[in-house]
C-alpha cells in the first residue's frame, strides 16, 4: 500500500475535471464549501422551524465571516424567521447570522448572510454550518443526495434538530437525525 492507498493513478490527472467545473481558485477568492459544483439538484432543507446542519472541513487560520445557501426551485413562502448558523465539531454555537424575520427569498438565488463576529477557526477540522427557515413554503435548497452512514466513525452528511425553531439558533446540535438531502454551503 502506498501514501495514496490503494489508489494507483496520479491524482492531479484524475482531479483535473474539478479545474473547470470547481469553484474559484482559493488563493484568490477565499472559501470552503461542502460539496462540488457538478452533480447538485434541488433537494428539501427541513420542515418549518426545524434546523438542517450540514459537516464543512475548515483549516487553522480561517476567518469565517459569511455563510451562503443557494434556494431551488421553490422560494421561501411567507418566510417569519431564518437564520444561518456556524457550530464546533462538537455542535456548540459559535455564531449565527442575525434573524431575516419576513425578509423575501426567492427562488434560485444565493443568499449570503453575515455571522454576527468573524470566527477565527484555530483547530483544522469537521464544523457545522446550520440553516432553519420558518415559514409557510420553506425554500428547497441546492444540493445532493446523501447515504446514510454505514461505517463506524461515519458522520452525517446532513443533519436536522430542533422544532418550533423562531430566530434564534440553538445553543447546541441535539440529538441530531440523518437527513438524506445535503444542501450545499459556502462559507467565505
Amino acid at each position: 500500500m502506498t501514501l495514496l492507498g490503494t489508489f494507483r493513478g496520479n491524482p492531479r490527472n484524475d482531479l483535473g475535471w474539478l479545474n473547470s467545473a470547481g469553484r474559484p481558485d482559493p488563493d484568490v477568492t477565499f472559501h470552503r464549501a461542502n460539496l462540488p459544483r457538478v452533480g447538485l439538484d434541488d433537494v428539501a432543507t427541513a420542515a418549518t422551524g426545524v434546523m438542517c446542519s450540514v459537516p464543512l472541513y475548515l483549516a487553522d487560520g480561517d476567518t469565517i465571516t459569511n455563510l451562503t445557501f443557494i434556494s431551488g426551485g421553490t422560494a421561501a413562502g411567507t418566510p417569519t424567521n431564518y437564520f444561518f448558523a456556524l457550530y464546533s465539531g462538537a455542535g456548540a454555537l459559535l455564531a449565527q447570522s442575525a434573524d431575516q424575520l419576513t425578509a423575501a427569498w426567492a427562488a434560485d438565488t444565493a443568499k449570503t448572510l453575515a455571522l454576527s463576529t468573524a470566527q477565527k477557526i484555530t483547530k483544522s477540522g469537521i464544523y457545522y454550518a446550520a440553516i432553519s427557515v420558518t415559514a409557510t413554503t420553506v425554500p428547497t435548497l441546492v444540493g445532493t443526495i446523501g447515504a446514510k452512514p454505514v461505517l463506524t466513525g461515519e458522520g452525517n452528511l446532513a443533519q436536522t434538530s430542533g422544532s418550533s425553531l423562531t430566530g434564534t439558533a440553538p445553543a447546541t446540535i441535539a440529538t441530531p437525525a440523518f437527513k438524506r438531502q445535503v444542501p450545499l454551503v459556502i462559507a467565505t
